[in-house]
């Protein structure tokens, strides 16, 4: 990378902290959680093929109305801004609801934002954050990167409009979602596309995950017909700026898991006797949730920084602010997860606990939307070093 391609040292002039409305909103949403969406709740929804919990979805979209939260009121949003939606993300990732926020609001929304201006794009975006449909996005495909250069899938022109051919996969609730929004080639170049779930043509596999709660699909076009959202050509932009903010949103969802997973750590650390004495009073277990703590700390000051550098509109900042998040998030809620686990001891490994199913999540969630070794090499080529 040459000198003029570094990137200038990040800037700390950010909010971090959240405003009064957003620690409102954080108090709110982890009331109606814990009430909507408790443990019980999850293993019923998990253990199903939709694995939607649409209870919880509604009360989030109808009754809270937090999933137009940084759409523009005049295309049927609130008018706020990317950190409403990190709050909520992060409360998501300490219960594992079994909605589909990620796919509808972070990863559908954040596409369909970087096109408005055209009538179906905001259509497809104000239909969304009214809750009236739900979303995703159709962009990877089998051994292919996660990013412009591995869209392969190409679109046609025919007399009946545009035409789909191929496969994609790893859609998140791709086999649930009212509106498919996929990322195609055309010969202008990338170029978004929506589908109607009921469009001939379309087969919707769902696929074995390793997170039961966060369910995926793996997408078949046989000449399906879609219209073109935006420009033809002009999405790359778009589905770069989706990408970077989904892999921020994932950091903020690690760091509500890691901050779960320690504090029933140390929960159990305290009530749990053997030899007469709390464990947490043996210095092993001491230092496990010691070093759990510093982990925790270090996520947010990570995520907290992505988050503020999105809401403050430094765009320029975001490629590195999602970089740094995602590396330190992912690594912090992975370890985490798994020192739960040794706390617990025995219980902790089984199916009946809850520490396996934040594993589960901290392990996919470490290979969505690339690596930390995939996020730390990007963080050093942005930085030039």
């Amino acid at each position: 990378m040459t000198e003029t391609a570094r990137l200038a040292p990040p800037s700390l002039d950010v909010p971090l902290l959240l405003t009064d409305e957003q620690t409102e909103l954080r108090a709110v949403l982890r009331s109606f959680l814990a009430d909507s969406s408790p443990e019980s709740v999850v293993r019923r929804h998990m253990d199903t093929v939709d694995g939607l919990d649409l209870g919880t979805w509604k009360g989030l979209s109808a009754d809270l109305g937090v999933c137009g939260l940084a759409v523009p009121e005049e295309l049927g949003g609130s008018g706020g801004s990317f950190g409403d939606v990190a709050v909520v993300t992060e409360e998501l990732g300490r219960t594992l609801s079994c909605v589909p926020w990620l796919s509808n609001v972070v990863l559908a929304q954040s596409l369909l934002l970087g096109l408005t201006g055209h009538p179906l794009a905001d259509e497809c975006l104000a239909t969304v954050a009214e809750g009236r449909a739900r979303a995703t996005v159709a962009f990877a495909e089998q051994g292919r990167p996660w990013s412009p250069m591995g869209v392969a899938i190409t679109a046609e022109r025919s007399a009946t409009g545009w035409r789909l051919s191929g496969a994609k996969g790893y859609v998140v609730d791709g086999h649930t979602a009212d509106l498919v929004l996929v990322l195609a080639r055309t010969g202008a170049g990338l170029t978004a596309f929506v589908v109607e779930s009921d469009a001939p043509g379309l087969n919707r596999v769902p696929v074995p995950t390793m997170d039961l709660t966060r369910k995926q699909a793996r997408l078949e076009f046989a000449d399906v017909p879609a219209q073109v959202l935006g420009e033809e050509g002009g999405a790359e932009e778009a589905f770069v700026r989706m990408l970077d903010l989904a892999a921020i949103a994932i950091a903020q969802e690690c760091v509500g898991g890691a901050q779960f997973v320690l504090d029933s750590a140390v929960d159990y650390a305290k009530t749990r006797y053997q030899f007469g004495r709390a464990i947490g009073s043996f210095q092993a277990i001491k230092h496990k949730c010691a070093d759990m703590l510093l982990a925790v700390e270090s996520a947010k000051s990570a995520a907290y920084y992505a988050r503020g550098v999105v809401s403050s509109g430094a765009d320029a900042g975001i490629p590195l602010a999602a970089a740094l998040a995602k590396s330190a998030c992912q690594d912090a809620y992975l370890n985490c997860a798994s020192e739960n686990i040794q706390v617990h001891g025995g219980i902790g490994f089984t199916w009946e606990h809850s520490a396996h199913l934040y594993f589960k999540r901290a392990q996919a969630n470490s290979l969505m939307f690339g690596s930390s070794r995939y996020h730390r090499a990007r963080l050093g080529d942005l930085l030039g070093i």
